[in-house]
């Protein structure tokens, strides 16, 4: 069943490795929200009328939105869309923003999960990462949160930085669990074009992310969430039973979402679209006088390569893997001809009628899936 992403392109400081769209100028905020409200409206039927199960408010911060910006999305969002009445309605938000007054806010409204970013609980690490938080309410965040009555949390973990240690590393994933989170989303840091941590690396300023201690802190957080009960079900995603994520399960099951905001993207199935990446120009496009003259967003319809390459880029990630029944050919026989050396290798496992990737497997995921590439 369909999501809906909105996407808040505002932060207060840019995080060192983030390459997401945003802008740290929040001047534009309100105007900001009345062109995504614009934009609620013009995409009104894009998804067919299909009954929304999950609501995703992602970024950038949404946890900067005011109350009452909220609410007038809200309010638009229901009055074009039915709503399940049991749709996860998710809002990322930083720590240093949840309040015991904004979670108040929060809890009033129709938002029924957190996904707040921790990334650790170290000083030094956060420094590191140029986050807006501090350890102390790194930590205070997720007890204030459980204390509002939030019960569906889920926070993000970051490993593999210079600056943590094994030991540290350890302290953060054991934290996450002694909280009782049900959810947590651990990544190992990366560094990406155009961001601070590039130009930091590339200068010699900081050391590169040493690829040992990513994949010995990625082993540990995988035997430590399996002895705590949680299902390694994506990558990057561990959940103890009933809290996985509705909204991201759909984008790797191929499912319909249609994505609002500058640089959010849609699919419905047969195409594709992606949002100018751009706040001003987003905001000329969506309220000027001729708007409906001009698009925001470009469409690309997928061609059946395209749409084998998606299901396995999005299958071979999760628990559930690729299952190849119903593949057309030519795309079915390459992929059980392609597969068998990593079978041998014990890479990949065939599990229920769906191939996935092994516990080895999951260090060489993007190998693995270009390799198994059509043409």
């Amino acid at each position: 069943m369909p999501g809906l992403y909105l996407h808040i392109p505002f932060c207060k400081q840019a995080c060192h490795y983030c390459n997401f769209h945003f802008s740290t100028n929040l001047q534009r905020k309100g105007e900001m929200v009345e062109a995504l409200l614009v934009e609620l409206e013009r995409q009104r039927h894009y998804l067919q009328g299909a009954p929304l199960t999950s609501i995703y408010f992602g970024g950038g911060t949404p946890s900067l939105l005011s109350g009452s910006e909220l609410e007038r999305l809200f309010e638009k969002i229901y009055a074009l869309h039915p709503v399940d009445s049991d749709a996860e309605v998710t809002l990322e938000a930083n720590p240093d923003d949840l309040s015991p007054d904004k979670l108040k806010a929060l809890r009033d409204s129709p938002v029924n999960r957190l996904s707040i970013g921790i990334q650790s609980f170290s000083e030094a690490d956060l420094r590191y990462m140029n986050r807006a938080h501090t350890a102390a309410e790194a930590l205070t965040c997720i007890e204030n949160a459980l204390a509002a009555g939030f019960v569906n949390l889920t926070a993000d973990l970051i490993y593999g930085a210079p600056t943590t240690d094994d030991a540290q590393w350890a302290y953060n994933v054991r934290t996450m669990i002694g909280l009782g989170i049900p959810h947590v989303s651990a990544y190992s840091l990366t560094v990406e074009d155009r961001t601070a941590l590039a130009h930091m690396v590339n200068k010699g300023k900081t050391p590169p992310p040493d690829e040992d201690t990513a994949a010995r802190q990625y082993e540990f957080l995988m035997d430590t969430m399996a002895l705590a009960g949680y299902a390694h079900y994506e990558i990057s995603n561990f959940a103890q039973e009933g809290w996985r994520a509705r909204h991201n399960s759909s984008y790797w099951l191929g499912e319909p979402y249609l994505g609002i905001g500058p640089s959010a993207h849609s699919f419905n199935g047969v195409s594709r679209q992606w949002n100018i990446a751009h706040n001003s120009n987003y905001l000329k496009l969506l309220t000027a006088t001729n708007a409906g003259e001009a698009l925001w967003y470009e469409t690309e319809t997928l061609t059946p390569v395209q749409h084998y390459h998606d299901r396995l880029l999005t299958g071979l990630r999760t628990s559930w893997g690729f299952d190849p029944a119903g593949t057309p050919s030519p795309f079915k026989e390459h992929f059980l001809e392609q597969v068998r050396p990593y079978l041998q290798q014990g890479l990949v496992e065939l599990h229920r009628g769906s191939y996935r990737l092994t516990r080895f497997g999951k260090f060489l995921a993007d190998r693995i899936t270009v390799g198994l590439f059509f043409g």
